[in-house]
Formats: structure tokens, sequence, C-alpha cells
């Protein structure tokens, strides 16, 4: 999954070399945390969240697919929640 997501967000965003994913998780729920660049912030998100609502759609449907229940997040600097 942390592949998947990395792919995704490396060919969006201007500053690829600063993505950072983490994987959190038990038996049965994933969280991904997704750290861009604060300028890419708003590349990942899209306009309205579409582009974030189509990497999310797109996450769990691969992760239905593991029998997997899967939850990205995208943080700011300080580590908190950017949404």
């Amino acid at each position: 999954m942390k592949e998947f997501v990395e792919y995704i967000v490396k060919n969006l965003v201007d500053h690829p070399e600063k993505v950072e994913i983490n994987e959190v998780g038990g038996t049965h729920t994933l969280i991904i945390e997704l750290n861009v660049e604060k300028s890419d912030i708003g590349k990942i998100i899209g306009k309205k969240g579409k582009t974030i609502n189509a990497i999310r759609t797109l996450l769990m449907s691969v992760a239905s697919r593991n029998g997997v229940r899967v939850n990205l997040e995208i943080l700011e600097e300080n580590g908190e929640s950017a949404e």
C-alpha cells in the first residue's frame, strides 16, 4: 500500500524527494500518513478535494482486495492532520 501511494503522490508534486509516507496499523485497519512539502499540499488535495478523494478511492479499492480497511491522512509539518 505504501508503495502504491508513494508512486501516485510523487508524480503529482513538485518536490517528490520530500514526500514521506508512514504506515500505522493493526490487524484490520491501516492508517497511511502522508507528509509533503507545504507548497505541495494543494496539489495533493486538489480543487474541492477531488484529487485526494480520487487517491482515497483507489486506495480503498486496493485495500478491499486484500481484506483491509485503510485511511489516508495528510500531515502538516508539526505532525497534525491538515484536513
